[in-house]
């Protein structure tokens, strides 16, 4: 069994809890949306952004009650959201090992069903009753959008820069985990100092699992549960390979250039650019990136209260880094 599974386990009245009432929140009236949504629902993913609200929210001393499900509902909602908006900007067909919203009904309906999400997510933010919450889930759509924009940019542009990499990283993936943390902290008044720690460790957190994402995305794995290489494809390069392709001394430097300049890649392309993250170093230092940012979680989690929370957090970073799906 993984660390993940530990953990859902121990949170498992609480994800029971948060499941029935995002159920609640997207009934409708309507025949189709609510043939799409139970489509949807039926793969829930790792629900790894609901559980850092919860347990951030244990951590900093508070318990999981109704405004704590609350706002760990909308973040899972607007998360959602924000994937089905995504696959249909990129074209998937696939979501979590599923066809997706818009490979089986078209992205009409897709842009619809998203949307419908959008406003749930608002309303479950609304009942908390806490405007900074609000807040923070409108910031967090904010910059989702913003994240979205900044890569389809730098891909077009053909820039390859860490800063940017990162850039987009805290936009689109950092963002979710960040306002989960400050969610779980704002819904149970916990201190500034701890609010702002376990930002921290949230931030930190987006990016390794960024990173890990990433690097599946240079290898051929049907368990990853989507094609690998969609990145390439759509011209967006990751942190592996950005990292080789600035060293001047990588061989083949300057062919892997013109190829990322050109519109479309054929699969032998996205191939060689694959084996060149892989054999020059670019996985390695992907790992190590991984490995220096658990070291700095770990120290912004070291003056908060000791409690199983604190190790749960922790030991879902390892499994971020560690996980093979």
């Amino acid at each position: 069994m993984s660390s993940l599974e530990h953990i859902q386990i121990a949170c498992g009245a609480d994800l029971e809890r948060l499941n029935e009432r995002i159920h609640d929140c997207l009934r409708s009236s309507s025949e189709l949306m609510t043939r799409v949504v139970e489509e949807n629902l039926r793969s829930k993913g790792k629900q790894i952004r609901p559980l850092m609200l919860i347990l951030s929210a244990r951590l900093a001393g508070g318990s999981v009650d109704s405004r704590v499900l609350d706002a760990a509902a909308a973040v899972e909602l607007l998360h959602n959201a924000s994937l089905i908006h995504d696959d249909i900007v990129d074209d998937s067909k696939m979501r979590r090992g599923r066809p997706s919203v818009n490979a089986v009904w078209d992205n009409h309906v897709a842009v619809l069903v998203g949307d419908f999400y959008t406003t749930a997510a608002m309303q479950r933010a609304i009942a908390t009753g806490d405007i900074r919450i609000i807040d923070t889930l409108c910031h967090l759509g904010r910059r989702l959008s913003l994240g979205e924009i900044e890569q389809l940019f730098f891909a077009r542009e053909h820039t390859l820069a860490e800063e940017n990499y990162y850039k987009v990283v805290d936009y689109k993936t950092s963002s979710l985990f960040v306002a989960s943390a400050r969610m779980g902290c704002l819904a149970v008044g916990a201190p500034e100092a701890t609010t702002e720690a376990l930002a921290e460790f949230a931030l930190l957190f987006g990016r390794c699992f960024q990173l890990r994402d990433d690097i599946f995305d240079f290898y051929d794995s049907a368990v990853v549960g989507k094609p690998t290489g969609n990145d390439l494809r759509e011209g967006k390069v990751s942190l592996p390979l950005i990292h080789v392709l600035l060293d001047p001394a990588t061989p083949g430097r300057d062919e892997a250039l013109e190829l990322l300049r050109r519109d479309s890649l054929a699969d032998k392309e996205i191939a060689l650019l694959q084996a060149m993250a892989r054999d020059c170093g670019g996985i390695d230092y992907a790992f190590e990136a991984m490995q220096a940012l658990r070291r700095r979680a770990a120290e912004v989690l070291a003056p908060l209260p000791d409690a199983p929370e604190k190790k749960m957090l922790l030991d879902l970073f390892d499994f971020v880094i560690a996980r093979s799906y």
